[in-house]
């Protein structure tokens, strides 16, 4: 009895000691770790945070960029043109892209994929969304018919009137693909449009429609520099040149 009482308390003993042990860790602790260094990062790291930094403001590693800087590689979201401001955008942005099969049938699946739900598939504004909320625009009648790349894709980034912005949706290279095709649809001819254009201009076309003319809301010609046939000083697309008129 003795004995059996004596191995009861040792037990007991070391099942206390084992729960203190454990209750006393803490929870996120990952215990003992060798050459810790190896897991945690010496130099402060922007994007994780371990203890308070002593150097930056508000104790954080991450620090807001300064005013006016762009990201490396993200100049073409920056055109600096006020999202009220449409009329600008039609003067001065100039489609980087060139009208080609490939590039039309892109922002054809584009458009059916992003804007078809309101704008229809033909363009019509018939969409099923179009149907439910009347007052989409038909692309192939009236100043719809003449808007031209830059118009568009202005429209695109920051919405206008009902539409909603989608520039958080479709970056800039995508933008210019969807206005390409909403030039084809401007025709009157749907997805045909496409079809008919290449087979007219051929699949190594160049360029299948004139992309940068600009025209006047009330006469519908053009108007300022649309085709001056000279680079403009400020395309604010960046990377490749722009173009005002007809591609050389």
């Amino acid at each position: 009895m003795t004995h059996t009482l004596k191995l009861g308390l040792q037990a007991s003993a070391i099942l206390f000691g084992a729960v203190c042990t454990v209750a006393c860790n803490e929870a996120g602790s990952p215990g003992v770790e060798y050459a810790p260094q190896m897991y945690e990062s010496i130099p402060y790291e922007p994007l994780k945070q371990e203890n308070v930094n002593i150097v930056n403001p508000m104790g954080l590693n991450m620090r807001t960029p300064v005013v006016g800087t762009v990201p490396s590689g993200k100049l073409n979201y920056y055109d600096h043109i006020p999202k009220d401001s449409v009329r600008i955008a039609e003067r001065t942005l100039r489609n980087p892209y060139t009208y080609t099969k490939a590039n039309l049938e892109e922002g054809k699946i584009l458009y059916t994929r992003i804007c078809s739900h309101c704008h229809g598939e033909q363009g019509d504004g018939q969409g099923p969304v179009g149907q439910k909320f009347k007052g989409v625009p038909n692309y192939s009648t009236g100043n719809y018919k003449t808007m031209n790349d830059g118009h568009i894709y202005h429209v695109i980034q920051w919405g206008r009137n009902r539409m909603m912005p989608h520039g958080s949706i479709v970056n800039p290279e995508e933008r210019w693909k969807i206005a390409m095709y909403v030039r084809v649809l401007q025709q009157g001819k749907g997805p045909d449009g496409l079809a008919d254009l290449v087979q007219a201009k051929g699949d190594d076309s160049p360029e299948i429609i004139d992309q940068s003319q600009t025209t006047d809301r009330s006469e519908q010609g053009p108007v300022e520099e649309a085709q001056a046939g000279k680079g403009s000083a400020t395309p604010g697309q960046g990377g490749t040149p722009a173009r005002n008129g007809k591609t050389n």
